[in-house]
């Protein structure tokens, strides 16, 4: 579900008091709505907010900076429809999984030694590279994990099918004689493999971080950082951008060439991808996501359901307020009538509007808020 105003998927105004049918359309004759700053700088809504839930795993992919972004768009308009960047965060609504830049080198160094279908198809002089890279520094290790990552996603079709066959094959046989393939990360595989028969994308997993986040917590990606989400659902906030760059586990356009040159091969332990929010030091039912970039932050908004009236505060950004959870009745001077909130409602809020809420007591109200962080 998206909610912005980026053309492939314009939010849908169902107020029919309002002529206009877009988002889009009805910010372009009301720009003050945005808020001074976000005006003046973006003259837009310069994030997209969305829900995503997870059932077959998405594309090992990467999202351009704004230079490499424009220069895509110039050359395959087709295939990158955006001249902008496009750093994104998914906040877990359910237990989540996602892989997630890359592993530190020991653990792809084991993968090497425990996988042997992942060392023939890099080669031995690539996982050479890899085992003699650990310890030393960091420009050291970045060269290796270029130089193994690229053999492995340049590799020949049918080599890459052959050794994926017979690790397959393996790993199936050991499950079904009871054996413990976590050393081989085999239960991952074979899901992914079941999902993308003969992919690539099935041997990433041996470079990329697996993260699993709970309920509320968060990961942030910023430019040329490798990721997939496995399972699971999520809101997700980022920059009014389209462009992706996919390698594998898609039936979408792939340019395997451009990603492997753009990616940033700085390992990092899983722990160090999760993002945590921070309290508002004014507001205890609101936990703020601000990343680091100025186009947009994400606030939670978790209520009790022994408060009865809340208020939704003015900002000088426009904000589009998801409800997760809960029921309310909401009244600002904006709307021309009560507005219904309940699971599933979207409100578009303008800059230094605030919307005052009567809770349902069924229930606690979780609610998420997309703005900018100008």
């Amino acid at each position: 579900m998206w909610m912005g105003t980026h053309p492939r998927g314009d939010a849908v105004i169902t107020n029919t008091c309002i002529s206009v049918k877009t988002l889009g359309q009805w910010i372009t004759s009301n720009l003050t709505s945005l808020g001074s700053r976000v005006k003046e700088t973006y003259q837009d809504l310069p994030f997209l907010f969305k829900v995503l839930s997870v059932n077959t795993a998405l594309s090992i992919q990467a999202h351009p900076n704004k230079e490499l972004a424009a220069k895509l768009h110039a050359q395959a308009p087709e295939h990158y429809p955006d001249k902008n960047h496009k750093p994104e965060m998914a906040i877990a609504l359910t237990p989540f999984q996602a892989l997630c830049g890359f592993r530190p080198v020991e653990e792809i160094v084991g993968f090497l030694q425990k996988v042997p279908e992942l060392r023939s198809l890099i080669g031995n002089e690539a996982a050479a590279q890899l085992e003699q890279s650990v310890g030393q520094d960091p420009q050291a290790v970045s060269s290796a994990l270029r130089v193994g990552f690229t053999k492995m996603m340049k590799s020949e079709k049918a080599a890459f099918e052959e050794q994926l066959r017979v690790l397959v094959k393996r790993i199936s046989q050991e499950v079904a004689e009871g054996k413990d393939v976590t050393e081989s990360n085999g239960e991952l595989l074979l899901k992914l493999h079941g999902q993308y028969p003969g992919d690539i994308g099935c041997f990433v997993i041996y470079f990329l971080n697996m993260v699993r986040l709970e309920p509320g917590d968060a990961i942030f990606l910023g430019a040329n950082e490798p990721h997939a989400y496995l399972n699971g659902d999520c809101v997700e906030c980022m920059a009014c951008s389209d462009n992706t760059v996919r390698a594998g586990l898609t039936p979408k356009f792939i340019d395997v060439t451009t990603l492997c040159d753009m990616l940033n091969y700085t390992p990092a332990p899983s722990s160090s991808k999760l993002f945590p929010p921070m309290a508002d030091e004014e507001d205890p039912y609101v936990s703020i996501y601000n990343p680091p970039v100025p186009e947009f932050k994400v606030l939670q908004i978790k209520i009790p359901s022994t408060v009865h009236f809340y208020m939704v505060t003015n900002i000088d950004s426009a904000s589009i307020l998801l409800v997760v959870k809960g029921k309310a009745q909401g009244n600002s001077l904006a709307s021309k009538s009560d507005i219904f909130l309940h699971r599933g409602s979207v409100v578009f809020i303008s800059a230094n509007e605030s919307l005052s809420l009567e809770l349902s007591p069924a229930e606690d109200l979780l609610m998420f808020r997309a703005c900018c962080a100008l």
